[in-house]
């Protein structure tokens, strides 16, 4: 027996499982230099607790691309998946625009003057 519910349930018997909604997101692939793993960087909107002014912040996540098609600059659809590794909780769904070669070009300068900045 169950507790106060006077029901009797069977020891191999189990609940229906309800699908949980996986979150989604969209964002830009800003590194694709891993085998299987493009990192996603993904802007949002927040106004500052003080100032009142809106904020763009970004976030960057780290997401399983299974067939290496992504490219930097694409725009993308990541699914929240079950952790994959250490880093890796979201999985590419659809790629929703490709990068053009300007694109690309600008994605990969400004990664580059990071780089020297952080140098």
């Amino acid at each position: 027996m169950d507790g106060h519910t006077g029901e009797t349930r069977e020891p191999g018997a189990t609940q229906p499982q309800r699908q949980k909604r996986r979150l989604t997101k969209v964002g830009r692939v800003v590194s694709d230099k891993m085998d299987k793993s493009v990192v996603v960087a993904v802007d949002y909107w927040r106004r500052h607790p003080l100032y009142k002014k809106t904020v763009r912040r970004t976030s960057k996540f780290y997401a399983h691309d299974e067939y290496n098609l992504c490219r930097i600059g694409d725009l993308v659809l990541i699914e929240e998946t079950r952790p994959i590794s250490k880093l890796k909780r979201w999985v590419v769904r659809q790629i929703l625009e490709r990068a053009t070669p300007e694109v690309q070009a600008e994605l990969i300068e400004e990664r580059e003057r990071e780089g020297e900045v952080e140098a």
